[in-house]
């Protein structure tokens, strides 16, 4: 009786295999993208310790505050530190995106990535789940522990001047769930402009940059020679800024210290997102196409 082969004994390696090891792949050459948002994250508690250092001396102004305006106030460094983290973290999306595909071509790794048994597809959607998910879950891990360590030195702050509990602790659960939900919807609402960037980044033989903002740029003054209207403009500025008027949160009263409410059936029945997302998809599969085709530079 034979032994079997090495081969034939072995199980098949799983088919997420791959993709896993390509998403690894991508936090290996781009460290930028937990470094920078826990540089910010250092920024912002730096900034916070000398705030704090300096509380003891309002605490007459802080008594006479009532418990809302209280806990109003209290909140504003917490969305400070996440609005800060959350910047950062698009930007480094924006750059992330410019080169993913365009720095491959650029130092010809693309020939040794391509034959690897990895496809084209496969490849594109590692890249794309950067800025669509990790990124997105390393800013909340980066958010939450800033916002724990922030709640820990203003507890020591307060009890420490007589001023009490922090009522931050009251309001950080409800600001996380905030969180996760601004996080998710806001994947889903940039996902055609993460797609269009990495699009650029597969098909620009210099400068991606330029190549991903010079075309809208100039279709927008072409719409307005052309035709005295600012249609494609309005659609660009609602895309990239009306993320807050689309994402379906309302206000809450004075007790949830003006936290927004979230509303993720009014967001989820909005067509503009299922436009944009299909909108992703027809520039993914671009993507896939031009990477497959595209020689190294």
């Amino acid at each position: 009786m034979t032994a079997p082969s090495p081969a034939a004994a072995s199980p098949p390696a799983p088919r997420t295999r791959p993709f896993y090891w390509s998403v690894r792949r991508e936090l290996w050459e781009h460290r930028s993208l937990y470094v920078a948002p826990l540089a910010a994250a250092g920024v912002v508690l730096f900034g916070f310790l000398i705030s704090a250092m300096n509380l003891a001396h309002f605490r007459h102004a802080i008594l006479a505050l009532t418990p809302e305006k209280r806990a109003e106030m209290a909140s504003i460094p917490y969305h400070i530190a996440a609005m800060a983290i959350l910047a950062t973290g698009l930007i480094v999306g924006v750059l992330y995106c410019l080169g993913a595909l365009h720095n491959e071509r650029r130092d010809r790794t693309v020939l040794f990535w391509k034959s690897l048994p990895v496809s084209d597809l496969m490849t594109v959607l590692s890249k794309a789940s950067i800025p669509l998910v990790v990124l997105p879950a390393i800013v909340f891990v980066i958010v939450l522990a800033l916002q724990l360590v922030m709640l820990a030195v203003n507890a020591v702050v307060l009890l420490s001047a007589g001023l009490g509990a922090p009522t931050a602790q009251l309001l950080l659960p409800r600001m996380t769930v905030l969180l996760v939900y601004g996080l998710v919807a806001m994947a889903l609402w940039y996902a055609p402009i993460w797609a269009w960037l990495l699009l650029v980044s597969a098909w620009a033989r210099r400068t991606p940059f330029l190549w991903a903002f010079l075309p809208p740029l100039a279709l927008i003054v072409l719409e307005r020679i052309a035709f005295n209207t600012g249609q494609f403009g309005a659609l660009l500025a609602y895309r990239l800024a009306g993320f807050g008027q689309a994402v379906g949160a309302t206000r809450r009263g004075a007790e949830m210290a003006g936290l927004p409410q979230p509303d993720p059936v009014r967001f989820l029945s909005n067509p503009d997102l299922w436009t944009g997302l299909g909108v992703a998809a027809a520039f993914l599969a671009a993507a896939v196409w031009v990477r497959r085709y595209r020689e190294p530079i």
